[in-house]
């Protein structure tokens, strides 16, 4: 019996409640946030952050792929379109502010991930999600797909950071191979460099 591939577009404007719903919903206890984003209004302040991420950098200066529910939402920044050195500097106090009492915490861990992001141009996976209720359908890697298709197309590795080791195997499975790994500080979780070169999985 063949298998239907969930139906995966591009995100538009309207996309924007459900896939910060989305995206909110998965990240609600993963490792990475739950370390670097304030305890209180916890889910509230991801919700935040994402819809912040989505309106000013992913969707005018990246690529978001959805799928048609908008159950599965992936986030890519690129090398051909690099959004002003003024929108971080605008948008650094907000995310201080979303992140609460967990800001430095956050910058630190930042800074100890960025030695180990690619020095030349890449497709970055800056975040992708599926909502646990629609878990297990292959959404995961369907919603990927476009993003890694582009990537190697254009000739260039696709790189992603996961402080999951489930999504370590996972990611092994799209061609991705760990460049590093970082204990954060702290008590903060450990976070996987991975890159996929531009030929794919051999």
């Amino acid at each position: 019996m063949t298998r239907v591939l969930p139906f995966v577009r591009p995100a538009a404007s309207q996309d924007v409640p459900q896939a910060v719903q989305t995206l909110a919903a998965a990240f609600a206890d993963y490792p990475w946030t739950r370390h670097t984003v304030a305890a209180d209004r916890h889910v509230w302040r991801i919700e935040r952050l994402q819809e912040l991420f989505l309106t000013r950098f992913g969707l005018p200066y990246g690529r978001v792929w959805v799928t048609g529910d908008v159950r599965a939402v992936a986030v890519w920044t690129t090398p051909d379109t690099a959004p002003p050195a003024s929108l971080g500097e605008e948008l650094d106090p907000l995310v201080a502010e979303l992140t609460g009492d967990r800001a430095d915490v956050s910058a630190r861990a930042e800074a100890l991930m960025a030695p180990h992001r690619p020095a030349g141009p890449a497709w970055t996976l800056q975040t992708v999600a599926v909502h646990p209720e629609a878990q297990g359908r292959g959404l995961g890697s369907a919603v990927l797909r476009p993003g890694l298709e582009a990537a190697a197309q254009a000739g260039l590795p696709a790189y992603l950071e996961t402080s999951s080791e489930r999504n370590v195997r996972f990611y092994e499975r799209l061609g991705f191979a760990v460049t590093a790994r970082v204990t954060l500080p702290e008590g903060g979780p450990l976070t996987w460099s991975m890159v996929r070169a531009p030929s794919g999985p051999h």
